[in-house]
């Protein structure tokens, strides 16, 4: 497994390929789709956004409440593709890259090519797992969405599969 830290140079977001297996570290902030329809109501009306998206990975999740002596609870991925009709106007804006569950679309995947970005694969059911790796969580945006706010994460050693890679080749093409 290679050890990242985020954000990914160019250089390293295009080395790496799909069916891989990183840990990541650095920061994440989760966003799911009421979080996404409101960020775009914001770009729509012109406004700015509480994220800064060039810095930005975004792991399509909600996480649940925190138990005593951890910065959140369970933190599993949602599914992706609900995410398909935001995430290529988001890369092309400047959006890092994405981390979720399951397949994209073929729009998604043209978006990561075009802007050399990254879509990783989080594993579904694994919630209580990926909350070891997240140091810290604080809601940056939305707080009325309660779990479904954004929050930025400090993650280390966060465990996730290159889906798509910036060359377009997915994990979840059939040939492969």
């Amino acid at each position: 497994m290679k050890h990242l830290t985020l954000p990914l140079s160019d250089a390293e977001a295009r080395s790496l390929r799909a069916g891989e297996g990183v840990l990541l570290s650095g920061t994440i902030c989760t966003a799911r789709d009421c979080a996404h329809r409101r960020l775009f109501e914001l770009l729509d009306a012109g406004k700015p956004l509480p994220i800064d998206l060039r810095q930005t990975y975004i792991y399509y999740a909600g996480p649940c409440p925190a138990p005593a002596g951890r910065a959140c609870g369970s933190c599993g991925p949602t599914t992706s593709a609900r995410m398909n009709a935001f995430a290529p106007r988001l890369l092309d804006l400047g959006l890092c890259g994405m981390i979720g569950k399951g397949e994209m679309s073929e729009e998604v995947r043209a978006a990561l090519v075009r802007n050399h970005k990254v879509y990783f694969a989080a594993i579904g059911g694994a919630g209580a797992q990926y909350a070891q790796s997240i140091k810290s969580a604080h809601v940056v945006a939305f707080p009325d969405l309660l779990s479904e706010a954004i929050y930025r994460m400090e993650v280390e050693d966060f465990p996730v599969v290159v889906a798509i890679d910036a060359a377009g080749v997915s994990v979840y093409d059939k040939e492969r």
